[in-house]
């Protein structure tokens, strides 16, 4: 299939290979893990017992007689979120437990009215091995963002309001991202329209350490510092990262930009004066200050060229993958070396599809530095691996190829009984093959969920071993699947969750829990 792919080989055909565990690896049976656990036959280090746990839950996953069962469906006219055993409906208003056997509701907020609703929300675990001054943060908690510029941070249990913060009556914020995940987040403005004469402030951004809240800063982007062509701005892993008109990516360090131009720390709570106006820092209608201000271009960390603006870091050692801005490298990616920029030796890689949606890539989120490409009928699991000198190269880890029947050609007998034949091409993601939609990991029982479309919307989950690729088991899903509508697909432990944005904004969610199938033995006896 990837033949435009330098070095990569093409995959064999799919196989079955029932057992969740790679062919090298002892297996062991649930009644040996159960007994083992029973008489504390783990080695003494924190965390056997759960990983010994899981262990026994993915044995019970993959087996044959284990199925996945539609145990409720939910419909709304607004989005549905869902988040670590939590489906949220109504903005954040209603939330369910998804853990029980069939969810149950959690929590109910009052009604609000638009402007007091939530826009955007992150959930929030309580950090291990830290002392917290509140008892209440070392529980969940969901950290909201309502359309007044308000954060809320709520018990994820009862929805009870633990802490608010009013952000500024200057910019209208909209979006709640991770900095470092579970401990730094951003919040950040939707952008001004500028007119000429006005202030270059594009867009602001609020920066806060989680458990306990605190503020770093919030700071403007400001096209007189960052040039004309700006377009967009997000901080992520401790990196500013600026986007630019002409598909130019900047990076700059937000540590070096904290401490240059950090006008004065601001305390959540503690009364503050600023330009000639005194209020507490967080609290309506003070607000937070703009005490980050930019005033000179800070040192350039990293530039680079792409496309449309798509960069992404990962990998051991660090790589980033762009498609260059070139018209004859569309529909390739390249992964080059983030410390000098040299694209790594089968770098290119190109999947050769013709098919109405393009092919996407991404590095896998299971840490261990591969990189996921996947195609209409294919996905290709990459490593990064040290060449002879400085040069890394890319070679195939391995792959996974839908079933497909080769059609070339199409007989049509007419009336008068003359056959005629049509060539033509079929398209990868047609309708009527077996065609890859979405790609989901569940890390704790270390597999892959593939969504498969199949013919007149029959669509099915494919489990694979995230180290080997080989397929374990198929689980149908009971609705239809329209490729026109919005799609997302949650595994997590025994539980899945679909959830689809169909016409009119309606959206549907689809709750399936892990049960055994005993009609095989009930016909053996």
């Amino acid at each position: 299939m990837s033949s435009g792919a330098a070095g990569i080989q093409t995959p064999a055909k799919r196989t079955v290979k029932h057992g969740p565990y790679p062919a090298s690896e002892k297996k062991r049976s649930v009644c040996h893990s159960l007994s083992s656990r029973s008489i504390g036959l783990f080695k003494n280090d924190a965390g056997a017992l759960y990983r010994e746990n899981l262990t026994v839950l993915r044995s019970l996953v993959c087996q044959d007689t284990t199925t996945f069962r539609n145990v409720w469906t939910k419909r709304s006219k607004s989005p549905i979120e869902y988040e670590k055993g939590r489906i949220y409906l109504e903005n954040y208003r209603c939330c369910y437990s998804s853990i029980a056997l069939k969810p149950e509701l959690l929590y109910e907020l009052p009604k609000c009215s638009k402007l007091e609703k939530i826009e955007d929300a992150l959930l929030c675990e309580c950090p291990l091995g830290e002392t917290l001054p509140k008892s209440s943060d070392h529980k969940p908690c969901l950290l909201a963002l309502t359309a007044n510029n308000w954060l809320y941070r709520l018990s994820a249990q009862t929805g009870a309001l633990l802490e608010s913060v009013y952000l500024s009556s200057q910019y209208k914020f909209r979006y709640l991202e991770w900095d470092v995940p579970q401990e730094t987040m951003v919040i950040k403005s939707v952008q001004k329209k500028l007119v000429p004469m006005a202030r270059h402030a594009l867009l602001c951004l609020a920066v806060f350490r989680v458990l306990p809240l605190t503020l770093l800063g919030m700071l403007e982007i400001n096209k007189r510092v960052f040039g004309k062509s700006v377009v967009d701005a997000m901080i992520s892993h401790g990196l500013l990262i600026v986007t630019h008109s002409m598909g130019l990516v900047r990076l700059y360090s937000l540590e070096h930009i904290t401490e240059q131009f950090m006008l004065k720390k601001l305390v959540l709570g503690e009364k503050s004066e600023w330009n000639g106006t005194t209020g507490l820092v967080g609290e309506a209608p003070f607000g937070i200050p703009l005490n980050i201000q930019i005033k000179d271009c800070p040192p350039l960390l990293f530039e680079v060229s792409c496309l449309e603006n798509a960069f992404q870091i990962g990998g051991f050692p660090y790589h980033y993958i762009i498609t260059p801005k070139q018209k004859r490298q569309k529909g390739s990616y390249h992964i080059c070396s983030l410390k000098d920029n040299k694209l790594a030796k089968n770098g290119v890689q190109f999947m050769e599809c013709c098919s109405l949606e393009s092919d996407w890539i991404y590095f896998h989120p299971d840490d261990s530095g591969r990189i996921v490409h996947v195609g209409p009928n294919q996905i290709n699991v990459l490593k990064v691996e040290e060449a002879q000198g400085s040069q890394c190269q890319v070679v195939q880890d391995f792959a996974i190829a839908a079933k497909r029947e080769n059609k070339v050609n199409a007989v049509t007998v007419t009336a008068s009984g003359r056959v005629v034949k049509t060539r033509f091409k079929q398209l990868d993601d047609d309708p009527d093959q077996e065609t890859f939609r979405i790609v989901e990991y569940e890390g704790e029982l270390d597999l892959l969920a593939v969504i498969q479309t199949e013919t007149e919307g029959k669509a099915l989950i494919g489990l694979y071993d995230n180290q080997t690729g080989a397929v374990i088991k198929d689980i149908a899903l009971a609705e239809s699947w329209d490729v026109t509508y919005s799609q997302v697909l949650f595994f997590e432990r025994d539980t899945i969750v679909h959830i689809e944005q169909a016409l009119n904004s309606n959206f549907n969610c689809y709750v399936y829990k892990m049960t055994r199938d005993t009609t095989d033995e009930k016909e053996q006896q």
